[in-house]
């Protein structure tokens, strides 16, 4: 009942049925198609006032529309070669038994879609910002393209091991947290030699500054390894994950433009690299990204926002991935603390992340990512006004 009012208040239509057809004396519903064709819509239009606000050409400048749109449209065509393929390989997702019950019939949707759509958007900026700044200019650009590919390979070797043993477990969590944390440590050491130290000082808004000194390089690497790792935790439900990276990545491409009009471009491709995949991956799903989508994504805002000093920035943006990982950690931390001689704990949450709990509360896939794409527009919003 909560959930309905909920959804009434901020969306102000009812959700039957994902099926359900508009009709006269019927409620207004949302399909997966419409609600990423909404998405992909209002971004580019975003992406074109923000250029016409800036005064940046279209063709000649460094501009946000011509690549999320180009990104895309190349990404969604993509798909549609790639996608097929994955399935004949049988890279079919492993769903947890455990779960929401209406998870089960995806089992076997391919996955690893992060192969195609990830490597697709870091081209298209890297050529757009070697034809529009020179191909000396773009440093910056090539540094955070590698960590996100590195951060994607991580999620590609987790993503293998999963569908070799044929089960949910890939590479141990150590492991993949030692390679999380040795990308960053390398990004890091390269962010050192080329920035100047002022990068150590954390911009705040109303031009306050936040000195850190050498603080901020053990947190560079922590902010790396925690974005990747809540983003990771947001995708798991059609389209919810791909559908607030884009809105994250084209609202941080629009704050950093000003000063660094390479990673704007790259935000905004790999904006449009989202929406593309969107495409393919909105409810019901032909296909998931896998932790070699979602880990790249998560570093790629990180490694923009360090290289940028937009820190503050990214944590209004990632006010939804932020909420994801908190339900997680209190959920574990709340199940062993209440834990009885049986070894048995309580749950705060019906399931985590809180999503699922979401789901298993009555709320449809639909409702909770059209609620979270909402929230997450709201939060862009905020942080271009508290840049």
């Amino acid at each position: 009942m909560l959930s309905s009012v909920v959804w009434k208040v901020v969306c102000g239509v009812k959700i039957s049925t994902v099926d359900a057809k508009l009709s006269p004396g019927r409620s207004l519903n949302f399909t997966g198609a419409g609600l990423a064709l909404l998405l992909a819509v209002a971004l580019s239009v975003v992406a074109l006032v923000l250029d016409a606000i800036a005064g940046r050409s279209l063709w000649q400048d460094a501009s946000l529309s011509l690549p999320l749109l180009v990104s895309a449209v190349t990404t969604a065509g993509l798909g549609y070669q790639v996608v097929p393929v994955l399935r004949r390989l049988k890279a079919g997702q492993i769903i947890r038994e455990d779960g929401p019950q209406s998870h089960l019939k995806k089992g076997g949707t391919p996955t690893m879609g992060g192969v195609f759509f990830i490597p697709t958007a870091v081209a298209i900026a890297l050529i757009f910002s070697a034809v529009t700044l020179g191909i000396t200019n773009i440093g910056s650009v090539v540094a955070v393209s590698i960590l996100t590919l590195s951060y994607g390979f991580i999620g590609w070797i987790d993503d293998w091991q999963i569908l070799r043993r044929k089960s949910n477990k890939g590479i141990s969590p150590r492991t993949k947290l030692g390679l999380q944390i040795g990308f960053g440590v390398l990004f890091c050491l390269w962010l050192m030699l080329s920035q100047p130290a002022a990068i150590a000082n954390i911009n705040l808004p109303l031009g306050m500054v936040l000195p850190l000194g050498l603080l901020f390089w053990p947190l560079a690497a922590f902010v790396l390894v925690a974005e990747s790792n809540a983003t990771n935790l947001t995708d798991g439900v059609d389209g919810l994950a791909g559908g607030t990276c884009a809105i994250a990545l084209l609202a941080l491409g629009a704050i950093v433009a000003p000063t660094n009009p390479g990673l704007a471009i790259f935000c905004a491709s790999m904006s449009g690299g989202c929406l593309g995949f969107l495409a393919h991956n909105r409810n019901p799903a032909r296909v998931f990204m896998g932790d070699t989508g979602s880990l790249a994504l998560g570093g790629a805002l990180a490694s923009v926002a360090l290289v940028s000093n937009s820190l503050w920035s990214l944590f209004l943006l990632s006010g939804i991935f932020f909420v994801e990982t908190l339900s997680v950690m209190a959920q574990v931390s709340y199940y062993k603390a209440t834990k009885g001689p049986d070894g048995i704990g309580k749950r705060l949450f019906k399931m985590a992340p809180l999503h699922h709990h979401l789901e298993l509360s009555g709320w449809s896939e639909i409702q909770v990512v059209t609620t979270f794409y909402i929230i997450n527009g709201l939060l862009a919003l905020l942080s271009l006004i508290l840049r």
